[in-house]
């Protein structure tokens, strides 16, 4: 229909003869639709990533105390939270067959060389390491003074197997101990286990208790589900049998950390899209502006077509048309833009553009285009209809 239309051809003439300043108002809704299609793909390719990462570890169930235990040692009264022995022996029944895991933890400074770092601290049984954990370099821990490392500390560090590790100073003896490493660990990424063995030091729980106390208290206790379709049942096993007269320990799974990490993420992605969204209001100002020119430079030409008899209607038509045609040149040039611009983006935030070409993030190109050309149609309805409601008299008589 508008193919052929002559009120669309004055409106593409409109546009020609005033190519700079139609250039320069398009230029707004390409830097809008490209802020909204790069920011809502970035955000979304965060979700794919952490989404991926976490459901590695979608079959754990995490276990942390709810209560401060009180404990008397030589008449000193101390505080400490974490899960007894009794309470790990409840969680072992409830668990049935499936692998439980106590673990230690705590913040720890130490020293390699001249250098100083800070990570945590987990003490494992040696036999445990390997049912959630993978050595990448060296062996597994034997014991004694061997400790594993994670693959960001070996990284930042350059450590081989063999390397030695001055742990301080949160430990309770005077003399900083010295661990060897016996391995290095495969990178794990951001995982759901609540275990950030990426930026950690392995040791035995021998070793841990000796320098840090809290021997048959641990920090947390992990149970990895054979079948992720019983982990529900399990979990209310475990409440049943630990927390059977109050709240003793909170009981949490993966996916219950998958949904609120991808609810927290989609909302920072819709404030990021928000924001790129505030260059899409200053487009539509200078659309407006640029809309409202256009009227008033061609104001003989609207007396004229509508002292002959044109309909407002058809004159309407004609400006947003041209409103429409400067909608439709910003949203190509954007979707293009934003194409290689979100890749270079995702590239340098995320590191790895694995999950750029999934629909469910190319999808916010279109969206950003059909957005870009709705705020320039609705840009131009009140010069449309300033111009179409103009007396034929005045228009002819003005200069």
């Amino acid at each position: 229909m508008i193919k052929g239309d002559i009120f669309f051809d004055l409106s593409v003439r409109s546009v020609r003869l005033n190519f700079l300043r139609s250039l320069l108002a398009s230029i707004g809704i390409v830097i809008g639709v490209v802020a909204i299609s790069s920011m809502g793909m970035l955000g979304t390719n965060m979700q794919l990533s952490v989404k991926d990462q976490l459901s590695s570890n979608v079959n754990t169930i995490i276990i942390t105390s709810d209560t401060v235990k009180v404990t008397s040692v030589s008449g000193a009264t101390t505080t400490q939270s974490g899960i007894d022995k009794s309470e790990l022996n409840d969680i072992k029944s409830a668990a049935g067959q499936n692998e439980v895991v106590p673990i230690h933890r705590t913040s720890t400074q130490f020293t390699i060389g001249n250098t100083n770092g800070r990570g945590s601290i987990y003490g494992l049984d040696p036999n445990d390491v390997s049912k959630f954990l993978t050595v990448d370099q060296g062996t597994n821990l034997k014991g004694g003074n061997d400790a594993l490392v994670g693959a960001t500390i070996a990284q930042n560090f350059n450590i081989v197997p063999g390397s030695s590790i001055k742990i301080g100073q949160n430990c309770a003896t005077v003399t900083r101990p010295v661990v060897r490493i016996s391995g290095i660990l495969v990178a794990r990424g951001i995982s759901s286990d609540n275990v950030n063995a990426d930026n950690a030091i392995i040791v035995s729980d021998d070793w841990y208790t000796t320098h840090y106390g809290g021997k048959d208290l641990y920090d947390q206790v992990n149970v990895i589900v054979n079948d992720v379709d019983t982990i529900n049942q399990i979990e209310a096993a475990i409440d049943r049998k630990v927390n059977r007269n109050s709240q003793v320990v909170r009981i949490s799974d993966a996916s219950s950390r998958l949904s609120s990490i991808s609810s927290t993420l989609g909302t920072i992605t819709t404030f990021i899209m928000a924001i790129g969204g505030i260059s899409l209001v200053v487009a539509a100002v200078s659309i407006f502006n640029v809309m409202m020119m256009s009227v008033k430079e061609r104001v003989q030409e609207i007396g004229i077509l509508l002292s002959i008899g044109t309909e407002k209607g058809e004159v309407r038509r004609m400006f947003l048309y041209e409103a429409l045609i400067l909608g439709i040149i910003g949203a190509v040039v954007g979707g293009i833009m934003s194409f290689i611009i979100g890749y270079s983006v995702v590239n340098a935030m995320i590191g790895s553009t694995a999950y750029f070409f999934r629909p469910e993030s190319l999808i916010y190109i279109p969206y950003g285009m059909i957005i870009g050309v709705v705020v320039c149609v609705v840009s131009g309805l009140y010069p449309a209809w300033a111009a179409s409601n103009m007396d034929p008299i005045d228009a002819l008589r003005s200069e």
